[in-house]
């Protein structure tokens, strides 16, 4: 008779949790970047949480044991599930195999939420990246998942990457009175991106007879009722060849096409052969019309992007398009691209008329965002790198964290601060002091802040390939031994970053203080305001603040 021992233990999920309902996801195969290798982007957007960085060891657990899981957003405890018998160490959203995870929450139809599911996105990613080796394994391992507890979220779009595959789940539950979800898969084609920001982006697919997760012919995967679902709750009649995942599960309407598929409009704008291609989807992008045609899923760019442009590219403010946002009354006199929440506004509570601020991808309220490289040259733990940045991406440093590291920068970790307290000690708060404080006079102070991210972004990028080359010729002598150099550097620049940071601070409240401007000398100046602000208070008050001509005698 065998005997198993029932164990219950409390597994560390998110401590980096994903934030719903507002992030952004760009997906980059790996024919379409400069040194072949995937990436996918992820910012956390959200206005209550803190960002750190997770990190889970690796571990062997005992057969029959099983784990606590609670919800990543709210604590809320959901209940157990089988722990496997081999897990792999994370660090942040990416595993030491360098299978990297992001996510984006649309939402979709209220009805369909399960209160009885164990099994939450924010858990659901870290079992994944606990449990797969490729992302392959990832999905099979996320679609068995909620298909065995339930899923506990409401409609997700998850990106899932590795050395040489990424691709784009979405997925929403079947709602309470059946267990499981309905999703669909699809793998970004070599030399092609994809992105998602909030709303279903996968419309029609080629339906598939079975899921064959390893046989890489199959690009496609998805639920077996993932149409006959949507028939049975009144979501679709067409043919089955007609079916639209995001029609079905989460009809897009003026919001999810304008806060939300607007950005990921933008990205293929600046990224293709000649902007006005994506103009046949301006009017989807913009809310404008209804029928408009969507967007594609995927689209190819005009040139490899190398990890410096997929960086910019999560810095973007609708710069170049109509919806810029650096340059209408709300960016005040000094050009500041955020407007603060609410997101849509009425002047008086009883007007009829409602207004809205762009949403762009670059936005004030990121608790952090990050670039997970994987290059499939290279040995798991050194070809796999998060770049990770906290706060606002445009002011933001993204700082090399490699995935076989055994811990992380102090300020970066869990328990060095929290949302409740500011901390001189936490990257999150240190950041934050920086970005905002230049909120106050952001044409000026941003070019400062720029200034130290790109000399420092730029050593990173400089000495990574000496780096490397020598941890890989340690690696071959010990693995254990490089994973410790890396972690060594890694933990150092962290530490190092934050310091810097700090001290940018210091001298921006040195620079700028009451409104002033010291010059490269050290000297209290008086810049104006730009002429265009002139012109606007001219424009709004008349005279009232003409000085009058005196008579001469």
């Amino acid at each position: 008779m065998k005997v198993i021992t029932w164990i219950t233990v409390t597994v560390l999920f998110l401590a980096l949790a994903p934030a719903a309902p507002a992030c952004t996801n760009y997906l980059v195969s790996k024919g379409a970047s400069a040194d072949r290798s995937t990436m996918i982007t992820y910012s956390a957007d959200s206005h209550a949480l803190y960002g750190d960085l997770n990190f889970i060891p690796a571990g062997e657990h005992i057969e029959g044991t099983w784990i606590d899981v609670f919800d990543g957003d709210s604590g809320k405890y959901l209940g157990k599930i089988r722990q496997a018998r081999r897990t792999w160490q994370v660090v942040g959203l990416i595993n030491e195999h360098q299978v990297a995870l992001g996510e984006t929450t649309f939402g979709g139809r209220e009805e369909l939420m399960d209160p009885k599911a164990v099994v939450d996105y924010g858990s659901l990613m870290n079992l994944a990246l606990q449990r797969a080796r490729t992302a392959r394994e990832a999905l099979q391992v996320m679609t068995s998942l909620v298909e065995e507890y339930g899923y506990a979220s409401s409609g997700e779009s998850f990106s899932v990457s590795d050395p040489g595959e990424v691709w784009i789940l979405e997925m929403i539950s079947k709602g309470p009175e059946r267990k499981g979800a309905v999703w669909v898969a699809r793998m970004v084609p070599d030399g092609y991106v994809c992105g998602h920001a909030n709303q279903a982006r996968i419309h029609r697919f080629p339906l598939q007879k079975a899921n064959h997760f390893s046989d890489k012919r199959q690009t496609t995967f998805h639920s077996p009722d993932v149409v006959s679902f949507a028939r049975e709750k009144g979501y679709f009649k067409g043919a089955d060849n007609e079916f639209s995942f995001a029609d079905a599960y989460c009809p897009p309407d003026f919001g999810g096409r304008r806060f939300c598929d607007a950005r990921v409009w933008q990205f293929f704008r600046r990224i293709t052969p000649d902007s006005r291609q994506m103009d046949a989807y301006r009017d989807w992008a913009l809310g404008i019309r209804p029928d408009a045609e969507p967007m594609p899923l995927f689209i190819q760019p005009d040139r490899k992007l190398s990890l410096r442009d997929v960086m910019e590219l999560m810095r973007d403010h609708y710069e170049g398009s109509e919806m810029d946002m650096n340059h209408d009354i709300g960016a005040g006199p000094f050009a500041l691209p955020y407007r603060w929440r609410p997101m849509t506004w009425k002047v008086d509570k009883d007007a009829k008329e409602s207004y809205f601020f762009e949403r762009a991808t670059s936005t004030q309220q990121t608790a952090y965002s990050f670039v997970a490289q994987s290059r499939s040259w290279l040995p798991g733990p050194i070809g796999g790198i998060f770049w990770v940045g906290m706060d606002d991406t445009f002011s933001t440093v993204y700082a090399p964290m490699y995935c076989g590291i055994r811990q992380v920068p102090p300020s970066y970790a869990k328990g060095t601060g929290d949302f409740s307290r500011f901390s001189w000690d936490s990257a999150f708060w240190v950041f934050n002091f920086v970005s905002n404080y230049a909120y106050s006079r952001y044409a000026d102070m941003i070019q400062d802040v720029q200034a130290l991210q790109r000399e420092i972004e730029g050593k990173y990028l400089a000495v990574q390939p000496e780096l490397e080359a020598a941890v890989l010729e340690l690696y071959k002598r010990s693995p254990e031994l490089a994973r410790d150099r890396l972690t060594a550097y890694s933990v150092s620049e962290g530490e190092q970053l934050v310091q810097r940071w700090k001290k940018l601070g210091e001298f921006l409240i040195w620079k700028y203080l009451d409104g002033n401007v010291r010059d490269s000398q050290g000297k209290v100046t008086h810049p104006p305001y730009p002429k265009e602000w002139y012109q606007r208070i001219i424009q709004e008050t008349g005279d009232r603040f003409k000085v009058p001509e005196e008579k001469k005698e």
